[in-house]
């Protein structure tokens, strides 16, 4: 349950990133690259289902094609991106963005470790403690991940009815 969870948030998210990318031109890159970590992360996080219904190391594949997708579309605009992550990094929902990235991707991996948990517990090491902690703080990243992109989306559209009142 808590893994489908977090796929779940995982593809709101990144759809929730890329819809902000199509309505707000200076935070177009920032999203689009947000939106393609995310689908990276979506695919990670589905490695199992992959092994099983495609073939093991799939993610890896998709993964890769993500990456060369991003390439293609950010050649060219090199000149562009520092503004458009600037532009990001001045938004409120961009701290709750990165605190969430930070606790998915290091905080949940550190608590994650079996030797850490050994250490710890010593002779009484549950893997379901390990587990619980390991699978409750990723979702807990998420959670702040899918709340910073519904931030973005409400600020886009705040900045866009502006933008074309002020027209």
């Amino acid at each position: 349950m808590t893994e489908h969870m977090q796929d779940v948030m995982t593809f709101l998210s990144c759809m929730l990133f890329l819809y902000a990318s199509r309505i707000d031109p200076k935070l177009k890159i920032a999203g689009t690259l947000l939106a393609a970590l995310l689908a990276m992360m979506f695919v990670r996080e589905s490695d199992a289902l992959l092994d099983r219904y495609v073939y093991d190391g799939a993610w890896q594949t998709i993964v890769c094609f993500i990456l060369v997708s991003v390439f293609i579309f950010l050649w060219g605009k090199f000149s562009t991106i520092y503004a458009s992550l600037k532009a990001y990094s001045e938004t409120a929902c961009y701290g709750t963005c990165l605190s969430g990235v930070v606790i998915v991707l290091a905080f949940s991996r550190m608590m994650g470790r079996n030797s850490f948990w050994t250490s710890v517990m010593g002779d009484h090491y549950m893997r379901v403690v390990k587990d619980i902690v390991e699978e409750g703080t990723e979702t807990l990243g998420y959670t702040l991940i899918l709340i910073s992109a519904i931030e973005l989306v409400l600020i886009c559209r705040r900045n866009r009815a502006r933008a074309l009142a002020a027209k």
